[in-house]
């Protein structure tokens, strides 16, 4: 079985209860990992270590593990908020502030309820903006299959440290594939789910019609444990759907005779790379093998999705970061510390930003500010919300004849460390298969479904209908038993 640390929740849960291991032991062997190797990969950016070894101990102490989550320890993306923990979403903004909140957000507060252990915060892209965890402020995130790569983003240290065994799951966020394109780049399974399935309060927005909250695991079972036990309704969400929650893990059957899985013509174009579409191709063979029908369907608006997010994502940048002041948030700009009196307000603010954000925030501001004026509203944003509506009209269609619809999840696998830089352009085209789910509001997951020559990772996206997570939790967990694709580990 290797260390505690490489165990899936399921197994780890088992160990525990049985009293084959303890909290403290399977935290200790996650907090050993996280030092022995993290400086290679940069996945994780603050150690809440001594808290957590305190929690397990507690946890011992009473010596019940009811809960499949119970004596868990897991990493959040810093943009989770934690009462009395530094949050600073990778940015100097924050980070240069020295914030700390006061409030705990409330998917790391259901977890807590649970007894899973928080071992710290991991990197993310300034602001979840990137996708490739190379705008943080702490520096690029590494790949464990190749640390000349990416990890993705922008969940990239959730996926590392997943990937890594630093953890037994982490918590990420996906607004334009946030979750799925990391989980692909590391060989790790995460799911988007529905916009408004989990409570967003507390977690640090970019863009708040599209952000949603999930979580990166090992398999696809964890994601279904995880899931259970942080979705529902919540009073401090307006936005959360007041819709019961299933048993995830009973949906878990195993078995997917009868189930019509959609291919879409649209998601198989010129200039993908010939291993990624060979590996989906592959696994619609296993499928079919375990009885599914595969049916061939058209999204045809696919192609507007990832222009139309990068209208609509930046516009709600530019309103949610306007909060970044210096004043009610941010740091006070060194210039300005007892100094310079006699600037106005508009002059403080460019040297709050100019000193604090990055140059990705700053685009993306910039680009929304633009789309958003006088003039130009129409043309754009107006626009770009009637594409999404569209977008959306298509994926219902096509669910009036199928369970679950499957695609790549990038066109490629991992790319280099630097392969973008300086083109902004060609980074936002990673998103390609991952924005249309965005527009619709729909769950997607990926899950490991092959490797390239080079021995990077590549994943298959599984997408369901509004609240069907039970389907595609079911689909891909049919197809995870049928292979063996998640069980190989990077050697690090």
């Amino acid at each position: 079985m290797g260390s505690m640390n490489s165990l899936t929740i399921s197994q780890a849960h088992q160990k525990l209860k049985a009293k084959e291991i303890s909290a403290v032991e399977l935290t200790q062997s996650c907090i050993d990992r996280i030092e022995s190797i993290d400086d290679s990969l940069n996945a994780v950016v603050y150690r809440n270590f001594e808290r957590a070894l305190e929690k397990a101990k507690k946890i011992d102490a009473v010596g019940t593990f009811d809960h499949p989550l119970t004596g868990i320890p897991y990493l959040a993306k810093d943009v989770y908020c934690e009462k009395d923990v530094p949050t600073t979403a990778c940015s100097n903004i924050l980070r240069n502030k020295d914030y700390i909140p006061p409030f705990e957000s409330t998917t790391t507060s259901r977890l807590m309820d649970v007894g899973a252990i928080s071992l710290g915060k991991v990197n993310t892209d300034e602001f979840t903006m990137g996708g490739s965890t190379e705008t943080s402020c702490y520096g690029v995130t590494r790949n464990p299959w190749n640390r000349d790569c990416v990890a993705g983003g922008s969940s990239g240290g959730s996926a590392a440290a997943v990937a890594a065994d630093e953890c037994l799951f982490a918590l990420g966020t996906d607004t334009g594939g946030s979750i799925r394109q990391p989980s692909a780049f590391c060989n790790c399974t995460g799911l988007r789910t529905t916009y408004g399935r989990n409570s967003r309060y507390g977690v640090m927005s970019m863009a708040s019609s599209l952000d949603t909250i999930g979580c990166l695991t090992k398999t696809v079972e964890d994601t279904a444990i995880v899931l259970s036990a942080i979705a529902g309704k919540d009073p401090l969400d307006a936005t959360t759907g007041d819709v019961p929650v299933p048993d995830y893990a009973a949906a878990l059957t195993g078995t997917i005779q009868g189930k019509k899985i959609g291919m879409p013509k649209e998601y198989f174009m010129d200039g993908m790379s010939e291993e990624v579409k060979q590996s989906v191709l592959d696994a619609t063979e296993v499928l079919k093998s375990l009885g599914a029908e595969i049916i061939d369907v058209s999204l045809p608006h696919t192609a507007y999705a990832t222009p139309c997010y990068y209208i609509l994502c930046p516009s709600e940048v530019s309103s949610n970061m306007a909060r970044y002041d210096g004043i009610r948030f941010g740091h006070m700009p060194e210039e300005e510390r007892g100094k310079r009196k006699e600037e106005s307000l508009i002059e403080y603010y460019h040297l709050v930003r100019t000193e604090g954000f990055g140059d990705e925030v700053k685009r993306r501001i910039m680009i929304g500010t633009y789309a958003l004026s006088a003039g130009y509203y129409d043309a754009y944003y107006r626009q770009a919300q009637k594409v999404r509506t569209l977008i959306k009209n298509d994926f219902d269609d096509v669910y009036q004849t199928v369970d679950a619809v499957i695609s790549p999840v990038t066109p490629s696998a991992a790319f280099r460390v630097g392969a973008h830089e300086g083109d902004p352009v060609a980074m936002y085209l990673e998103d390609i298969f991952l924005d249309p789910q965005v527009m619709a509001g729909i769950p997607a997951l990926s899950v490991p479904c092959g490797f390239t020559k080079d021995s990077m990772p590549l994943g298959l996206q599984i997408m369901g209908p509004q609240w069907g997570e039970e389907t595609v939790l079911q689909i891909a967990h049919a197809y995870e038993q049928a292979t063996e694709w998640h069980t190989k580990k990077p050697a690090l």
